[in-house]
């Protein structure tokens, strides 16, 4: 039955994975998704720094309730799960693609502009996300042939399947789930101390983890070598954290465009889950055939990653979602999206010089405004006098 339990969550974990990521990235006000993709990686060494202490808390019991208990209290977070996802937010991009224009426009006033139905940078990033889908559909069957169908998804499913093999390969799964078997291969037997070890070492995780997450806004054993080896554990784990902790969502949802976005992320999770699986099995042989031998393999593959990602990652920092959804295509149809969008907004505001990476945007001329989505009514028509985002008092506004 514990098992089967472990099956069953195991199916659905990446689910929740796929959606969370895809609606973070696309809901997140502009300058602040990479931090907050990035957290949604991140913060999963909160749950494992309470598993790892309430399993080291129990584990005096000398009955079956040392893993019970861990086990029960994992009900805690699924039922938050299922009570609060029903005030989740739709994805404005969802919306639009639904041809469910106001309510998406409600949402970006909501998130984007403090509430200010008249903010002329929700206007300009509602136009551009408008224009951007509408070419993406046009020439999308919304369907898994979409992801081999031209030369660029090809090489965005390649670099989504290789991530997700770097991100279990990279030693990661040696040291979570065999943890154990490393200590006693250095002399660590005292169950006490490898339970205080994996407290700490979570607890270290999530403090680096997440202060990475936010800088982006940055065969015999001495007791020495046994000790050296224990401080390279807790080295090497801001250094995967850096890569493949904070970076891995925010890359994803930035690689892949909006009507192929949730199946790339599901082509990761494919592959990471696979490789999570081998790595399960094949670790504790490797360890025991060959004892530290076997880490050798994963400087070697470690090698590979670091050459890899120098020649085939792309850049993403600094553009908007819409902007990277041609990362690998012809500059012709970016270019066909943004007269789009300034053909829009010349029409709905005159004179304008926008920039969407630098959240502004600022009318220069007195031409009326016509009228638009409102957050909450009726459309209106402001006059030439009205507040407009770039000079308004918003929050978001004044913070740049």
């Amino acid at each position: 039955m514990y098992v089967v339990a472990r099956w069953i969550l195991g199916f659905g974990i990446p689910f929740c994975i796929i959606a969370g990521s895809s609606l973070m990235g696309e809901l997140a006000y502009p300058k602040e998704r990479p931090i907050m993709t990035s957290l949604f990686n991140a913060l999963y060494f909160v749950g494992a720094l309470v598993a790892a202490g309430v399993s080291f808390g129990t584990q005096h019991l000398h009955s079956d309730w040392a893993w019970r208990i861990p086990s029960l209290l994992q009900a805690g977070p699924s039922m938050l799960q299922i009570i609060f996802i029903f005030f989740i937010p739709e994805s404005p991009r969802f919306l639009i693609s639904k041809d469910k224009r106001e309510e998406a426009y409600r949402i970006l006033v909501h998130y984007h502009a403090e509430g200010n139905s008249q903010s002329d940078f929700a206007l300009a990033e509602m136009a551009q996300i408008e224009s951007t889908i509408r070419l993406e559909l046009q020439s999308s069957q919304r369907s898994w042939f979409d992801m081999v169908s031209t030369p660029g998804m090809r090489k965005r499913v390649l670099i989504g399947s290789f991530l997700g093999l770097f991100t279990q390969w990279s030693g990661n799964t040696l040291i979570s789930y065999y943890l154990s078997d490393l200590l006693q291969l250095i002399g660590y037997t005292d169950p006490n101390f490898k339970g205080k070890l994996n407290v700490g070492l979570n607890s270290w995780n999530l403090v680096n983890a997440v202060a990475i997450s936010l800088l982006q806004f940055l065969e015999k054993q001495t007791q020495v070598a046994a000790k050296i080896t224990i401080f390279f554990i807790f080295l090497y784990q801001p250094c995967y954290n850096i890569g493949y902790n904070a970076l891995t969502y925010t890359f994803l949802v930035e690689l892949f465009p909006f009507a192929q976005r949730a199946r790339g992320i599901t082509i990761f999770q494919f592959f990471g889950r696979g490789a999570g699986f081998f790595t399960t099995f094949v670790n504790p042989i490797g360890l025991r055939e060959i004892s530290w031998r076997w880490l050798i393999t994963y400087c070697c593959w470690l090698s590979f990653e670091i050459v890899f990602i120098y020649l085939i990652f792309p850049e993403t920092y600094g553009r908007t979602l819409e902007e990277l959804a041609f990362l690998f295509e012809t500059d012709t149809r970016a270019e066909e999206v943004r007269q789009r969008v300034e053909k829009q907004l010349q029409n709905e505001l005159g004179d304008f010089d926008f920039d969407l990476d630098k959240t502004s945007v600022y009318r220069t001329s007195d031409t009326p405004l016509m009228p638009r989505v409102q957050a909450d009514g009726p459309a209106t028509i402001p006059t030439a006098g009205s507040t407009v985002a770039g000079h308004d008092s918003s929050p978001k506004h004044n913070a740049q």
